[in-house]
């Protein structure tokens, strides 16, 4: 077969191949979501972050007063350093108070570990509650979206919330029509008395 014409064979091969695409998309039924509003509108979400704010402020009640008790026993430890280096004293006198001081010392380093020590773990506890808490939201959520998604028909559901890794928005537009962020937060908060979001 000559080359003049094999070329219009692979002009209609390249028209057939760009076409197919589209029509083949035009089938598609697409959905777009805004996650992030879904879970503001979320009435367990509010539940769950006044669940972790109570538990951070308990969290720091309790730091703040074994801070305190260190903090005085760091004052005491000072004041055994001044009474222990003051001049007047009897070698007798210095001996003690050098000895009340290394006591003091030693108490306070075993103070500083245990703050830390729980400092450490209230901060492990709370971020292991946040994440157990997101988890049992997003299975809720994601439960409403399946339904939704598989009673509509969607082929494609898209998070318009969400950002590519340039801090960009992954969906730079879509027709009103595709979205139901509305509808997923009317469902997730039937039989509560939290009133759904209108965007």
């Amino acid at each position: 077969m000559k080359l003049n014409n094999i070329l219009p064979l692979l002009s209609v091969a390249a028209v057939t191949l760009g076409f197919s695409a589209p029509v083949h998309a035009a089938d598609l039924k697409v959905g777009t979501i805004d996650m992030k509003a879904v879970f503001d509108g979320y009435y367990k979400t509010k539940e769950a972050e006044v669940k972790i704010n109570e538990a951070r402020t308990q969290a720091k009640k309790e730091l703040d007063e074994r801070l305190d008790v260190f903090n005085k026993a760091q004052e005491e430890a000072r004041k055994l350093n001044d009474e222990a280096n003051k001049p007047e004293l009897s070698s007798s006198a210095k001996a003690d108070k050098s000895k009340a001081l290394n006591e003091k010392l030693q108490a306070l380093g075993t103070l500083q570990k245990e703050v830390q020590e729980f400092q450490q773990s209230r901060e492990r506890q709370l971020s292991e509650q946040s994440v157990r808490s997101r988890n049992a939201l997003l299975e809720d959520v994601n439960k409403v979206i399946a339904d939704k998604v598989k009673a509509a028909g969607y082929d494609i559901v898209i998070d318009k919330s969400g950002q590519s890794l340039n801090a960009v928005g992954i969906l730079i537009y879509s027709k009103d029509s595709f979205e139901f962020t509305n509808d997923i937060i009317a469902e997730i908060n039937k039989g509560s008395k939290a009133p759904s979001t209108k965007k």
